[in-house]
């Protein structure tokens, strides 16, 4: 958990010492990493040592935090002006010709709000990303807005904060935070992050916890009554800003930043399905976006293009921005769709499928789309041996999987008594096989991770939609429909949302692959070329089923029929599932 291999000293400012520690290459571009409240700067050490790779890391104990001294006396001692001064003391000191990247988590963001947006900043820095802690002068304008043009919802906003805020008066309560901090709640706190927040126990907190809690409460006394009632009418960040929204964070409310473009020149958004401590819980992640953000800005800042990430296209590029997709049965239909639209959400995108080649291009096209990176898996996912094989490499060359999309899947039809054994065997290896082998293997691994996740399993009208030619193909899809609710309520207190997608007639290339029960060679053919001709008269891209599951993803749906004769028969089977009945009892057109 501790600083591996940096280097640290001692710089003294405004008669304090801040200890300082630095990793990387110091002739490369620098980022500049603040920690919030209760922590020190160890909060960032696994973050710091994933950026340290192509960074100049510096980290710092702020002051009274950590290693570093505490004002005497402690009032008034942590205003805003003197973090500030501090912030421009270090940064003279590791970077006194190039301006810098900070990051600010908590109230090492609050903090880093007042230096993008103070005059005697500028220049000195390139870039900021915030996460889970707002300006406290734009907080002051939203209040005030809100309260003074008041609407149902804009109330429930201000409601729904003050909730969440609960501590920050407890905070403004004389010598009781000091002595909680310094007895029970001191011992109990690694134990809560762990329960709540699912923090690693690896070591952290720092024992300077008790301390540094003690000292930081004057963080707030000090600037938050003065900064709410009085906030600042120029606070406009004068550098390019990048939000990080942990949608699961106790503390804030994403409604907080709905105003933020107002009062930044260039915002990228990003949401992250996590709680309110991500520099531990999500690490990877977070070094990702920091890296991608920060060497966008440096393309800017030497008139070069900006790399993606400067602007990510598409309407759920703030939640899948650099996340891991696998998506089973890619190189065509549905699966390909769905690889490219989280590729053009700028997802890294793993494309799963037994075609090699066709696995291939679906990753080429996902580079072409927009995906942050793309590969390539050959894998039959009804093998299951290839497929815990295909979990163990991603996550080691990769990382765990953010959203696992099994789509793979294979027709049959034909009628139940002509249908074989190794007819039912093929259609449940892969239709069903498939999906349990991916849901065990890399669902496992979100488990494992602790910080969440979203699997989404393609099923089929035909799950709730009998029909007599689709006895197996239906079978298979309704074992996958209820797998899904199984899992969903299973896998829901760990934070893992499972998405059961339920296409009708989607035009892909599912018939000319399609197997016929009791049929000869030709007869198949014909029987092939008869349902492609009725597919494509349908034409229902496959594009919209793949749009249905981000939404789906982003929304944590349970059920999603897509196309008007899916949520027809979704319908007509709570409503009246006699008329369903005869309905199947129709011979199909072919």
């Amino acid at each position: 958990m501790n600083l591996r291999g940096a280097c640290e000293r001692w710089i003294r400012t405004g008669g304090i010492e801040l200890c300082v520690a630095e990793l990387g290459d110091r002739t490369r571009p620098t980022i500049v990493l603040v920690h919030g409240y209760p922590d020190s700067k160890e909060v960032w050490s696994e973050v710091a040592h994933r950026l340290a790779e192509q960074w100049h890391v510096v980290l710092y104990d702020v002051r009274g935090h950590g290693r570093s001294t505490a004002p005497r006396p402690l009032r008034g001692g942590f205003t805003l002006e003197k973090l500030t001064d501090d912030f421009l003391a270090v940064v003279d000191a590791v970077s006194p010709d190039r301006p810098v990247h900070v990051v600010g988590h908590d109230w090492g963001s609050v903090q880093s709000w007042e230096f993008v947006t103070v005059e005697r900043t500028k220049g000195r820095i390139a870039s900021f990303t915030s996460m889970s802690g707002p300006s406290l002068d734009h907080f002051g304008h939203w209040i005030k807005q809100r309260v003074s043009r008041p609407t149902p919802r804009r109330l429930g906003q201000v409601l729904g904060q003050g909730a969440k805020s609960w501590y920050v008066g407890a905070l403004h309560t004389p010598v009781l935070p000091e002595l909680a901090w310094r007895g029970v709640l001191g011992r109990q706190w690694p134990r809560i992050l762990q329960r709540m927040e699912k923090v690693p126990s690896d070591g952290y907190p720092t024992p300077s916890l008790p301390r540094d809690a003690a000292h930081g409460a004057w963080l707030y006394r000090d600037n938050v009554r003065t900064r709410l009632s009085r906030p600042r009418t120029d606070a406009y960040a004068h550098v390019p800003v990048q939000l990080v929204t942990p949608t699961g964070d106790a503390f804030l409310s994403p409604a907080l930043y709905d105003d933020l473009d107002s009062w930044v020149p260039r915002l990228v958004r990003r949401s992250l399905p996590a709680g309110h401590w991500v520099p531990r819980t999500r690490p990877d992640q977070l070094s990702d976006w920091i890296s991608e953000f920060a060497g966008a800005c440096e393309a800017a800042g030497e008139g070069r293009p900006a790399v993606r990430g400067d602007t990510v296209a598409g309407a759920h590029a703030d939640r899948f921005g650099g996340r891991l997709v696998v998506v089973t049965g890619a190189a065509g239909g549905i699966g390909q769709a769905t690889a490219l639209a989280f590729a053009a959400a700028g997802a890294r995108v793993v494309a799963v499928d037994r075609d090699e080649a066709g696995a291939a291009r679906a990753a080429e096209a996902a580079r072409l789309h927009g995906a942050a990176a793309a590969w390539s898996e050959a894998v039959d996912v009804g093998d299951e041996q290839a497929m815990e094989k295909l979990a163990e490499k991603v996550a080691a060359e990769y990382g765990v999987v953010d959203v696992l999309v099994n789509n793979a899947g294979t027709g049959l039809s034909g009628s139940f008594l002509d249908t074989t054994s190794e007819d039912w065997r093929n259609v449940l290896d892969v239709n069903l096989w498939g999906v349990i082998h991916g849901c065990r293997f890399f669902g496992r691994q979100m488990a494992d991770r602790g910080q969440g996740g979203h699997i989404v399993n393609v099923a089929s009208a035909a799950a709730y939609q009998p029909s007599r030619a689709l006895s197996a193909y239906s079978t298979s899809k309704a074992a996958v429909l209820m797998l899904s609710e199984c899992l969903r309520a299973e896998l829901a207190e760990q934070s893992i949302g499972v998405t059961a997608i339920c296409p009708g007639i989607v035009n892909t290339g599912i018939t000319a692959s399609a197997h016929f029960a009791g049929v000869d060679e030709a007869e198949k053919r014909r029987l092939r070329q008869r349902a492609g001709r009725l597919y494509a008269l349908r034409n229902y891209p496959p594009q919209k089923v793949a749009q249905a599951i981000l939404t789906a993803v982003v929304h944590n749906r349970a059920v999603v029929p897509v196309t008007p004769e899916a949520r027809a028969s979704r319908l007509l089977s709570r409503l009246s599932p006699r008329m369903l009945r005869a309905v199947a009892r129709v011979r199909p057109p072919l």
